[in-house]
C-alpha cells in the first residue's frame, strides 16, 4: 500500500472538520429548537395561569363588593325598619284617636291625614282642629333631625264647581295652608316642600261615598335619605 502525501492528508483532515463542523453546528441547531419549544410551552402556561390568576383576583373583588352591599342593604333595611317602628310609636296617640295614619306608599314612609278632619268642604283653611292636628304632626316630624317632607294634597274625582280652580288648584292650595301651618309651628323652611296631585292619584277607587271620603286627603311624605344606597356614590360620580 502506498502511502499517502501530506497534501492528500491534509485535505481529508480538512474534510473530515468541516463534517464535524457541520454536526456540531446541526446539533447546536436542534438543541436550540427543542429548548425553544419547551419555552414556548413553558411561557404559554405561565401566561394561562397569570390570567387564570387575574380572573380569581377580579371574582374576589366583585365578590368582596357583593357582600359590602350587601351589608349596606342590610343595615339600610334595618335603620328603616327601626325608623318606622320609631314612627308608630311617636304617633301612636294620633293613631289611636283616628286623627291619621301611617303607610308605607312607594318605599316611603307617609303620615296621612283625612282632609275632611282639617278642611270644611271645598275649602283650602283649616279648621280650628285641623290647626291643632298639624301642630301636633308638626312637633313630632320637627324632631326627626336631618329629615325632609314633602306636603301633597289629594282630592276625590269631583270637580270643584268653580271655573278656573280645579281639584289641582283645591288640592295645592290645601297643601300650601299645611306648609305655612308647619313653618309657623316649628318647621324650618329648608326641610319642608309642598306639591298638588289634584285627583291623579286615588288611594281607593272614586266609586263610593266612602272611597272619596278617603281620597281627600293630606299626604305628608318623609322624604327617604339614599345616601347610602348601595352604587350611589357611582351615580353621583357620573352625574359630576
Amino acid at each position: 500500500m502506498r502511502p499517502c502525501s501530506k497534501t492528500k492528508l491534509g485535505g481529508i483532515m480538512k474534510t473530515n472538520l468541516g463534517i464535524i463542523t457541520l454536526a456540531v453546528a446541526s446539533i447546536s441547531i436542534l438543541s436550540n429548537c427543542v429548548s425553544q419549544s419547551k419555552y414556548d410551552a413553558l411561557q404559554a402556561m405561565y401566561d394561562q395561569k397569570a390570567k387564570d390568576l387575574s380572573n380569581l383576583e377580579k371574582d374576589k373583588s366583585s365578590l368582596q363588593r357583593s357582600v359590602e352591599d350587601m351589608k349596606r342593604i342590610q343595615e339600610e333595611t334595618e335603620r328603616r325598619i327601626a325608623d318606622y317602628r320609631s314612627l308608630l310609636e311617636s304617633f301612636k296617640g294620633m293613631i289611636d284617636s283616628g286623627k291619621l295614619k301611617i303607610r308605607i306608599v312607594d318605599g316611603r314612609m307617609v303620615v296621612i291625614l283625612s282632609s275632611d278632619i282639617l278642611f270644611p268642604p271645598g275649602s283650602s283653611s283649616l279648621s280650628s282642629k285641623g290647626i291643632d292636628a298639624i301642630k301636633e304632626v308638626t312637633g313630632i316630624l320637627s324632631s326627626l333631625h336631618g329629615r325632609r317632607f314633602q306636603v301633597e294634597g289629594h282630592t276625590d274625582d269631583v270637580p270643584t264647581g268653580i271655573k278656573g280652580y280645579s281639584n289641582w288648584e283645591l288640592a295645592s292650595a290645601r297643601a300650601l295652608t299645611v306648609l305655612h301651618t308647619m313653618v309657623k309651628s316649628g318647621m324650618p323652611e329648608e326641610r319642608i316642600s309642598a306639591a298638588s296631585m289634584g285627583s291623579s292619584r286615588p288611594s281607593v277607587p272614586n266609586t263610593s261615598v266612602e272611597n272619596r271620603t278617603a281620597n281627600r286627603r293630606i299626604e305628608i311624605v318623609i322624604v327617604p335619605d339614599l345616601s347610602n344606597l348601595p352604587g350611589i356614590e357611582e351615580l353621583r360620580k357620573l352625574s359630576e
